[in-house]
């Protein structure tokens, strides 16, 4: 693996259980489990891709309960852990055999981009825990969220611009296939994670 990549997924054992004891804590009271789906329902209405926002959010409806400020940083939290397992499943796939020179050279293109993209989702997600604490001034408080919007949108143009290396029929195969489907998931699970940040934003 990579050393930037090893770093990030170093970076992400670390800061990943934090981020299960405070920005997706389960709350105090016990939740109606109808009223958090239906929640998270209607949250995801504004995304892009509604049926698969559901679909990541739906198991973490107890602890998201019916709170904002749960929603953006839980849907940032599930964007970062599939872009990582992505990136990884993309890595392994410079060692695969047979594969050709110039997918070799696509493939390692896509592992840095997703690589960079991973880095601005970690990055958002710690600014998001900063954007959570009380005592932020209005105006550091959306500073803050400005650059957790500008990080999670660059983080989605660097899992597309992963593709663009494998663009022409001589690209075409196992490869390319494999790893268009894997990124095109994660892409959308990331606008949808932008999505929210944003309706969180628009709503603050």
């Amino acid at each position: 693996m990579e050393p930037k990549l090893t770093h990030l997924c170093y970076c992400l054992l670390l800061f990943l259980p934090l981020l299960s004891q405070s920005t997706i804590a389960n709350p105090s009271s016990s939740p109606n489990p109808n009223q958090s789906i239906n929640f998270i329902v209607s949250s995801c209405r504004t995304t892009r891709y509604p049926k698969l926002c559901i679909k990541c959010l739906a198991a973490f409806a107890s602890k998201i309960h019916h709170n904002e400020n749960r929603l953006a940083p839980t849907a940032l939290a599930v964007t970062l852990v599939r872009v990582r397992s992505t990136t990884v499943y993309v890595a392994k796939l410079t060692r695969a055999r047979r594969i050709k020179r110039r997918e070799y050279l696509a493939v390692k293109d896509c592992v840095e981009n997703l690589g960079d993209g991973l880095g601005m989702l970690v990055q958002s997600m710690r600014e998001m825990k900063q954007v959570g604490r009380s005592g932020r001034s209005r105006d550091e408080f959306l500073w803050r969220l400005s650059n957790v919007e500008t990080w999670v949108s660059a983080a989605l143009t660097d899992e597309t611009t992963c593709l663009d290396g494998f663009d022409g029929k001589v690209m075409d195969g196992v490869v390319k296939s494999a790893i268009r489907r894997r990124v095109v998931h994660v892409a959308r699970v990331t606008s949808n994670a932008l999505a929210l940040v944003n309706r969180f934003a628009a709503r603050h």
